[in-house]
């Protein structure tokens, strides 16, 4: 089976199981070459409506967000269309098509994509279906939306698995949230806004509400309630993130709102660059949320700000049989720290050439072996290969030095034996935008230089 979407943890750093933020994403295989799949992508992927009221007004609509993609991105995928069949939710759920899908029955529509994005890329057309549970249906009852998805590309038809969402009815509040604007062009000391701005959709009164934030380290939270407690995450003496916890005793009715009863906002930090505020809620005493998908918003904060990547190499002599320590290291000359807490991948990476007449005996942990052309290193030891790319972690303060100590054999003495040490992006060969000097990215690795 081919399932709708899965959840894929937003890793902050060392802290994510600490954190707990989500965010949603399709997980797929990757398309060979001459090959492509298309992809049936609904958010949430499981759908809770609240129950509906015996008179009165009704809980606000569960939307249902529909959309299709596809794996190659060299191949244009066009005249997507994605039959969409709510007859499992017959006596459960009514439906309202928005414009984009066709009515095809009464218990169908065909929605349409004139253009199929790749799948993880943000060009993606997303269309809101709307539903509402039927007077009467009962809490726990539940159906299923089944889909069917085609599209062209230039081989010709390409078609989706089977694809399903599964609607239940319960009842309970629902808190939402109004997602807040990303800050660009931040300068260094200033300070925006962080708006908390939700809605309760569900059938029942939120009872109080928890206020959960996770800072990074460039900024600083001000105008914080008294209650609030906040508690440094990570290890070292540096931490990474800040988790913030607050908690109100307002009651939140069905279809009333919800804002903090005086405003938060964020200062920048001298070193701050990619920051970011990801905020979540929770109804208090003991509720579960209905649809706890939407309880969780990120505030984006781009700082306008620098940080000089540099690496140093090093000058060695020995004789034949000597083993010499190349004392390798990568700097963050700041201003700025570096951090890519929302993907949890390294900021960069640093390839290790080994010099002629050289065997490497002792490596770092964090250091790949690669062959003499870049290829996978398939012995079994990681010795002894004549290249390394070692991975810098998630995260480096301004002023942070990373060593890369090697153990280097000298086999044979070659007088003015060259190897290298470079600097490399997470991806492809653009230059980090952030660094403002490229000519300290390389430094030579030099054995036995000429007298």
């Amino acid at each position: 089976m081919n399932k709708l979407s899965t959840g894929r943890i937003a890793r902050l750093g060392a802290c994510a199981a600490a954190a707990g933020l989500f965010t949603v994403g399709l997980a797929s295989a990757p398309a060979l070459a001459d090959s492509d799949q298309l992809w049936v992508n609904a958010s949430p992927w499981e759908l809770v409506l609240p129950k509906a009221n015996g008179g009165g007004p009704q809980p606000a609509p569960t939307t249902l967000s529909l959309g299709l993609s596809h794996d190659n991105a060299a191949n244009q995928v066009t005249d997507g269309r994605l039959t969409v069949d709510v007859s499992g939710l017959a006596g459960i759920a009514e439906v309202t098509w928005p414009d984009g899908c066709a009515p095809a029955s009464a218990t169908a529509a065909v929605c349409s994509f004139a253009d199929v994005p790749t799948t993880g890329t943000d060009s993606a057309v997303r269309l809101p279906v709307q539903f509402r549970a039927v007077p009467g249906a009962a809490v726990g009852a539940s159906g299923r939306i089944t889909y069917q998805a085609t599209a062209t590309s230039p081989d010709g038809p390409i078609t989706a698995g089977q694809n399903w969402t599964d609607v239940r009815i319960a009842t309970g509040p629902d808190l939402s949230w109004t997602a807040p604007v990303p800050a660009t062009g931040i300068a260094p000391g200033a300070t925006v806004d962080v708006p908390v701005s939700l809605v309760n959709k569900g059938d029942q009164p939120a009872n109080g509400v928890q206020v959960t934030y996770h800072v990074t380290r460039g900024l600083t939270l001000n105008g914080l309630a008294p209650q609030c407690v906040s508690t440094p995450l990570g290890e070292g003496t540096i931490k990474a993130l800040t988790r913030v916890e607050c908690a109100y005793d307002d009651i939140v009715q069905p279809g009333g709102s919800f804002t903090l009863p005086s405003p938060v906002t964020a200062t920048a930090a001298a070193y701050g660059l990619y920051e970011r505020v990801d905020i979540g809620v929770q109804p208090r005493g003991g509720a579960e949320d209905l649809q706890p998908g939407d309880n969780g918003t990120v505030e984006q904060v781009t700082v306008t700000n620098t940080a000089d990547f540099a690496v140093h190499g090093a000058r060695l002599s020995g004789e034949a049989g000597q083993t010499v320590r190349a004392d390798l290291t990568f700097k963050n000359r700041g201003p700025a720290w570096v951090a890519n807490l929302s993907s949890g991948e390294p900021v960069g990476s640093v390839e290790v050439t080994v010099p002629q007449g050289a065997t490497a005996t002792a490596v770092p942990d964090a250091c790949q072996p690669l062959t003499a052309d870049g290829g996978w290193w398939e012995s079994e030891t990681r010795t002894g290969a004549p290249r390394y790319l070692c991975q810098l972690p998630v995260w480096v303060a301004e002023r942070q030095t990373v060593a890369l100590p090697f153990d280097l054999r000298i086999d044979t003495v070659v007088t003015g034996a060259k190897g290298a040490v470079t600097l490399k992006p997470p991806y492809g060969t653009q230059p980090f935008p952030f660094d403002p000097n490229t000519a300290n990215n390389q430094a030579k690795l030099v054995l036995n230089p000429a007298s």
